[in-house]
């Protein structure tokens, strides 16, 4: 049984930090690529970043690059998404994702609320 639990979440001021974590189980972590995504209020989910299996690639939406660092500890069945100089606009609810055996798995979500 697929499990993705996302922690980390929170109220940050506008300039702060935050890193999220996802842990997971039921599927190989090691030898799966991974993504986060994030949904605001009022708006469609969307992608945030992505992982290479074990970590040599990545890559961001443009509204999150040079902020945001993906990574992952295949040790510990662990994705992390580090976010720095968060904005008023990156509030939203984060999301870890993975496609196993061609199924979509999300986990539950974690709200990050950037607010002064």
């Amino acid at each position: 049984q697929v499990q993705l639990v996302e922690s980390g979440g929170g109220l940050v001021q506008p300039g702060g930090s935050l890193r999220l974590s996802c842990i997971v189980s039921g599927f190989t972590f090691s030898t799966t690529w991974m993504r986060w995504y994030r949904q605001a209020p009022g708006k469609e989910r969307e992608w945030v970043a992505f992982i290479s299996s074990r970590g040599y690639t990545t890559s961001y939406a443009e509204s999150v690059k040079g902020r945001f660092t993906i990574s992952r500890d295949n040790a510990k069945n662990t994705m992390y998404l580090e976010m720095n100089t968060l904005k008023p606009e990156d509030t939203a609810v984060y999301y870890c994702y993975v496609q196993v055996r061609s199924i979509d798995y999300w986990g539950q979500g974690t709200q990050v609320t950037v607010s002064s």
